[in-house]
This record gives structure tokens, C-alpha cells and sequence, in this order.
């Protein structure tokens, strides 16, 4: 019996050992060799054998080597050669990429591969883009096989792909052969896109971003389109992008009833400190209506404090603007300005070196224009600054230097007209109690200019000018009251003012030719009263807001001729007429001003407006009306009104009565309906200016967007556009609608 008990305890412990050696099985684990120094193999599945260099392993196969993740129900792998061959459910982990496949070939030593049948997602990290249609979701394909080239390669033959919903996708791109550069781009070959299915258009070559570097060149889609004025549309551009901080764009358009346009940009960005933008834009029209525009922008921090900013703009002809703008705004601008300078601000100081080009089309046909420039020009400027303290006087001083050019239907004169100020100011601040309050500025200006006019014509004979001015600027206490309620306080105030001016000195105001408002220096002897109140408003213990502020100023002209400079039955334009309202309203002496009146409503809600009106006294009606509101009445729903109205004298500026208005709900890029409404309507000459209706749809990985546009701009633009865009989410648009045109 012991014998058998023995015997029976031996045979116990032989099943045991090989009930353990069979679950060793199961979940055994095995290190394989890998290429020296680049770490070890692992391979994990619930059975496996070794037969000379080649492991065998069944159920739930994992091989892990470095970010590399093979899972299978079946891997046979090779130490010798390095090449791991998986069947059966098998898929692949790198990084970013994720491949669903029947069959997969890996070699580990290489990294090189391939896969059969295979269902593949790329996880991408994207910068939402303002101007793009933006969706999270991974870049998912499917193909009969995938070569893996290399860590960041994929070549994917027979395929599709798409970034919306795999079981349903809205559009897919299909191509016989694709290269995937994860979290670059893909580029297709023979591809076509399909929406719902239904091919749209074919591509022998494409390429689309895949990651967070999509810089790459390449046309962009083709723009389609019709016109009843221009006839078919088709054009396409080019990007460029040689380096991560440069990249160009050239374009061409064809225009079946007009001719061909060009358009091209340029951005550049070589440190964190420069930029420079450059776009231009032109057309061979058949009807000699053609032209061209360009810009250029350039911004640059330099050593030493200095700053460099240019902003250039040049534009053919006014013509051509009208026939060939895309949008109402930019065809009804008829002034061109360029601006360079470079600047240095230090310790209350400013030195600047500046350039300026302005040119205003008066006329399309004939084409007239004013023209006016200062290059070179150096300005020097000093805030006011007390040198003694026990003193309250404050000194600063302007100085300019420049050569300025003017030509008009008027006057031409020379390229340079050299000019120079000097002007030296010493401010008095008193204090007569906390109630009252006197500013008093001194000024001792002292001009020259290298040539002068008389009777109309241009004389090469320097002129000067030195004037004496003084202000007098008077604050009195102002009124307010204060109430609480119980989770707010107001408070109402009454502000009034009152500001003394006066300059003499200038003489034969009429002599001096007049480039820009420096010129415009006229004699005068003059009080502006006005009065302010406001209305505050703060919220518990939160900041203090503005609700409501209404201001009425006035000038009183002791002297109504202003030194000889007005001239009557003329519309009369310098400082001291304009420094109260930009509407002209002098073509006779006279000692009163209009009263200006200007209210902002900006109860910090859903809504906000300001309307401004001059009523003139000596005409006795309102002579020009500003009216802007802005309403948020529900959600993304938005209105907008404008209404501008002159109504003083032809002779002083044309009379017009127009009025704006845009009605929109939504976002540019905002999943669901969006649409907008925009119209101008002149009630003067009664006639719709412009009309535009968007309406536009946002899915999770496209959109569709339409356009109805009116324009009446005369006999050169007038007609009826429609125009459409498939937004593709994280491409763009395709179409002849683009997003710079969206009203909303």
C-alpha cells in the first residue's frame, strides 16, 4: 500500500508538472533576437513552438519592438531574417497608424512590410483653422494592400479614403494607388472624389493634408463657375512651399466672354520678427477693360528698438476695379494708399522715417485723380515733459521734413516740394480747486515750403509761414448722481467743457499748396462748448460699464472768415472746420457751427448703436445723418443697420441717402444651416446697389454653400452671379465661391 501510495504521489507530481509546462504554454513568453543595439523582440501568444529559427505561435499573438505592435491569431517569425508573417485578425500599432488586415509580412529589422485586405486609421493632431471647416475625426481608409515603406511611408493600392464616418461616409477619395506620409500628407494617383457615392471629379494627381505640417506643394482644386457678363470660369493655382517659412502661390483664369487673369502671392516669415505678404492680381480683358492691383505688406522688429512697417498698394485703373471686384465693398473703394516707415519710440520720443503714396479716383471714364505723396519724409516728436519739478510747466516740440507732390485736375506741381516745420509748445496745467481745471498750451510754429501757387498756377518760390497759437482747454466740475438698487449701482454724469483757440500768423493762406492737413493751418479765433453725459453701470462687485453716452459740441468763430483763407460760394475744407466733424459745411463766413450730436448705446447685451446728426443753424435742418445698430436678438442670429444721409449743399459735397443692411444666422465654419443676407439701397436715386443671399450647410466632414450676388455699378459691372462651394472639412472650398466673399 505504501508502495502504491508512492507510486501514486510520483505520478501525481508528473501531471502536475505537465498540467504546468502545458499552461507555460499558454501564456508563454519569448525574447527573440533583434538587430544589435536596437533592443529586443518580444513575442507573447498562448501557444508557440521553436523549430530551428522560426517561432510558431497561435492565440492572441502580440510581437512588440520598440513603438512597432503586431497582434494575430496566427505569426510565424524568422530569427534569422528578421521577418515576422501573421494571419488571421491581424493588426498593426504605430504611433499615430492603426491597420486592420487579413495578412501582414514584417520585417523587424527594416521596419519594411506589407498587408493584404487591409481597413486603416490615421490619428491626426490638427490646428483648428478659422477659415477652414475643422473636424476631429482620423483619417480613415480601406485597400486591397499596404506597403509600408518606411516609419513615417505607406504605399496603399486600391483604395479609399475619406475623414468622415467609416460605415457612412459622405465623400471618399478612390484611387488605384496612394502614398500615405503620416502626419504629413497623401497624394493620390488616378483618383477621383465621389460624393454619395456619385463621382465628381477626376484628378490623374492629388495630394491632401494628413497631419499637422501641410505645407506642401501642389495645384489647388480647379475654380469653376459661369457668368452672364465674364461667361465660363475655370481656373486653377499652384502653391509652393519650399521651406517652413516661405511659400508662393501663382494662378491663372480663363474668361470665356472677357480674356484671362493672372493672380499670385507671396508669404514670407524668416524669423519671429519679419514677415512680408505680397498678393497681385490682373486680367487681359477683350473690352480694354482690364488691368491689375497688387499688395505688400512688411512688418519687421529690428535691433535697437527700431520697427519697420510697409504697407504698399497699387492699383491700374478705377475701371477695372468696378468691372472685375468680387465684392461690393471693395468696388465702391476708390482710394489707393501706400505707407512705409521705419520708427524708434525712447524715453518719451519718437523719430520716424516714413514714405506715403495717396491716390483717389474721382472719375472711371474719364479717369481723373488726386494724387498725393511725401517720400522722403523724417518726423521727430516729443510728449509733453516737466524739466523742473516744482514747476507745473511741461515742454515738446514736433519737427518735419519732407518733399511733397500733388497732382489733380487743379494743380501738378514739381516731384519735390521740399517742406520743414518747427513747433515748440509749453503747457500750463492749474488746478483751482478739485472743481475746476485750466490747460493752457503755447505753440510757436515756424513752416517753409520750397515753392508756393498763385492764381492757380505752380510757382518755384519758397513761401513761410510763423504763427502764434494758443489753447485754452477748461474743465469744470462735472454733475453726477449715484443709486443703488439691489444687486446693481448707477451712476448719471454731466461733463461740460469748453475749449479757446487761436492762431495767427499764417497769412496768404491761399498761397500754400495743400498736400494734407498740415497744410490746412488756417487763422482762427474760436470756442467749442460742449457737454457730455454718461451713464454707468456695474453689476454687483464687478467693473463698471458704459452703457450710454451722449455728447453736443458746438464752435463759435470769432472771426468768420478765418483770416481771408475762406472763400465763399466754394466748399471750404481746413482744421478748423473739420476738427468738429468730417462732413463739409463752410461755403460762406459765417460764426456759428452745426451742432453735432453723437450717441453710442453699448448696453454690454445683445445689442449696440450710435446715430450721429449735424443740424446747421444757418440752413436749419439736419444736414448729415450716421446711423449703425447692431442687434443679437436670438443665438447666432445677427442684424445689422447702416444709414448714411448728407443733405447740406451740392456745392459743398454730392447729396446721398443710403442705407446697409445684413441679416445673418450661423458661423462661417458652424455645423448645421447657416445663411446670410446683405443688402445696400441708395433711397436718393432709388435703386438696389448690391444684393447678396448665402445659405450654406456644415456636416461633420463637408458642407455645401451657395451665393446669389447683385451688382449695379453703373455701365461697367451690372448683372446677376450665382455661385457654389463644396467645403471639404480640413481642405477648403471647391468652387467659385470662396471664404474671403462669405458675408457671415
Amino acid at each position: 500500500m505504501a508502495y502504491r501510495l508512492a507510486g501514486s504521489r510520483r505520478l501525481y507530481r508528473l501531471l502536475f508538472s505537465a498540467l504546468l509546462l502545458t499552461c507555460g504554454a499558454v501564456f508563454s513568453r519569448a525574447q527573440t533576437p533583434a538587430p544589435t543595439g536596437q533592443g529586443i523582440a518580444q513575442l507573447e501568444a498562448k501557444q508557440q513552438r521553436r523549430e530551428g529559427q522560426i517561432f510558431y505561435a497561435d492565440g492572441d499573438v502580440e510581437i512588440r519592438y520598440q513603438q512597432i505592435h503586431l497582434f494575430a491569431d496566427h505569426v510565424e517569425y524568422n530569427t534569422t531574417t528578421y521577418q515576422a508573417v501573421a494571419r488571421d485578425h491581424v493588426r498593426f500599432e504605430y504611433n499615430m497608424l492603426e491597420l486592420e488586415a487579413d495578412r501582414a509580412e514584417l520585417n523587424v529589422r527594416t521596419g519594411v512590410g506589407s498587408f493584404e485586405h487591409v481597413h486603416g486609421v490615421a490619428h491626426i493632431e490638427r490646428r483648428p483653422n478659422a477659415s477652414v471647416l475643422f473636424t476631429p475625426n482620423p483619417l480613415t481608409f480601406q485597400a486591397d494592400s499596404v506597403e509600408r515603406l518606411d516609419e513615417h511611408t505607406y504605399r496603399i493600392h486600391r483604395a479609399w479614403l475619406t475623414v468622415c464616418e467609416p460605415q457612412r461616409p459622405t465623400w471618399t477619395f478612390q484611387a488605384s494607388q496612394a502614398t500615405l506620409h503620416v502626419d504629413h500628407s497623401v497624394a493620390f494617383v488616378n483618383a477621383n472624389f465621389r460624393l454619395f457615392r456619385l463621382p465628381l471629379i477626376y484628378l490623374p494627381y492629388a495630394t491632401m493634408p494628413a497631419g499637422r505640417k501641410v505645407r506642401q506643394s501642389g495645384f489647388l482644386t480647379p475654380e469653376v463657375g459661369s457668368s452672364r457678363t465674364k461667361g465660363f470660369m475655370l481656373g486653377d493655382s499652384y502653391y509652393w512651399a519650399p521651406t517652413d517659412w516661405a511659400d508662393a502661390t501663382i494662378g491663372a483664369q480663363l474668361l470665356s466672354l472677357r480674356g484671362w487673369g493672372q493672380t499670385a502671392g507671396l508669404r514670407l516669415r524668416p524669423s519671429e520678427n519679419i514677415t512680408l505678404n505680397a498678393n497681385y492680381s490682373g486680367l487681359v480683358d477683350r473690352l480694354h477693360q482690364g488691368g491689375h492691383s497688387f499688395n505688400i505688406e512688411f512688418k519687421a522688429l529690428l535691433p535697437g528698438g527700431w520697427r519697420a512697417v510697409a504697407d504698399l498698394n497699387q492699383l491700374s485703373s478705377l475701371v477695372y476695379r468696378l468691372a472685375f471686384a468680387p465684392t461690393f465693398n471693395e468696388a465702391v473703394n476708390s482710394e489707393v494708399h501706400s505707407t512705409a516707415f521705419v520708427t524708434n519710440n525712447f524715453d518719451g520720443f519718437s523719430i520716424n522715417f516714413a514714405a506715403s503714396d495717396y491716390k483717389n479716383f474721382l472719375t472711371a471714364t474719364p479717369e481723373t485723380a488726386v494724387v498725393l505723396r511725401q517720400a522722403p519724409e523724417v518726423r521727430f516728436h516729443s510728449v509733453d515733459q516737466e524739466p523742473w519739478k516744482r514747476w507745473p510747466f511741461y515742454f515738446g516740440v514736433d519737427v518735419f521734413s519732407d518733399a511733397a507732390y500733388r497732382s489733380d485736375t487743379q494743380i501738378t506741381t514739381p516731384a519735390m516740394v521740399q517742406r520743414s516745420e518747427l513747433a515748440p509748445r509749453v503747457t500750463l496745467p492749474l488746478a483751482l480747486g478739485p472743481w475746476f481745471h485750466i490747460t493752457s498750451t503755447f505753440t510757436f510754429r515756424s513752416t517753409r515750403y520750397g515753392a508756393q501757387q498763385a492764381n492757380g498756377v505752380v510757382v518755384d518760390q519758397s513761401i513761410a509761414r510763423t504763427t502764434e497759437e494758443v489753447q485754452v482747454d477748461l474743465r469744470p466740475a462735472a454733475l453726477e448722481r449715484t443709486w443703488e438698487t439691489a444687486n446693481a449701482k448707477w451712476k448719471h454724469t454731466i461733463e461740460p467743457a469748453a475749449v479757446y483757440r487761436y492762431v495767427t500768423g499764417v497769412n496768404d493762406f491761399g498761397n500754400f499748396i495743400r498736400f494734407d492737413e498740415d497744410s490746412t493751418l488756417t487763422d482762427t479765433n474760436e470756442v467749442e462748448y460742449s457737454v457730455t453725459q454718461r451713464l454707468f453701470h456695474r453689476a454687483g462687485t464687478g467693473s463698471s460699464d458704459e452703457l450710454v453716452s451722449w455728447r453736443v459740441a458746438q464752435k463759435y468763430y470769432l472771426d468768420p472768415t478765418f483770416g481771408g483763407a475762406l472763400v465763399p460760394g466754394q466748399r471750404n475744407v481746413f482744421q478748423a472746420l473739420d476738427s468738429l466733424t468730417p462732413f463739409a459745411f463752410a461755403d460762406s463766413p459765417r460764426t456759428f457751427s452745426p451742432i453735432v450730436s453723437d450717441i453710442k448705446i453699448s448696453p454690454q447685451t445683445r445689442f449696440d448703436g450710435e446715430f450721429r446728426a449735424d443740424y446747421d443753424p444757418l440752413r436749419q435742418r439736419i444736414t448729415a445723418q450716421e446711423l449703425l445698430l447692431g442687434v443679437r436678438p436670438y443665438g447666432k442670429l445677427q442684424v445689422s443697420l447702416a444709414r448714411y444721409s448728407v443733405n447740406a449743399a451740392s456745392a459743398l459735397q454730392p447729396l446721398s441717402n443710403q442705407i446697409r443692411a445684413t441679416v445673418s444666422y450661423g458661423e462661417l465654419n458652424r455645423r448645421g444651416w447657416n445663411g446670410a443676407f446683405s443688402t445696400s439701397y441708395d433711397i436718393r436715386q432709388r435703386f438696389v446697389q448690391n444684393e447678396v443671399a448665402q445659405v450654406s450647410y456644415n456636416g461633420s466632414c463637408c458642407g455645401v454653400a451657395f451665393e446669389y450676388r447683385r451688382l449695379a455699378l453703373g455701365p461697367v459691372q451690372r448683372g446677376n452671379e450665382f455661385r457654389a462651394a463644396l467645403v471639404i472639412a480640413n481642405l477648403g472650398m471647391f468652387g467659385n465661391l470662396r471664404r474671403k466673399e462669405v458675408v457671415y
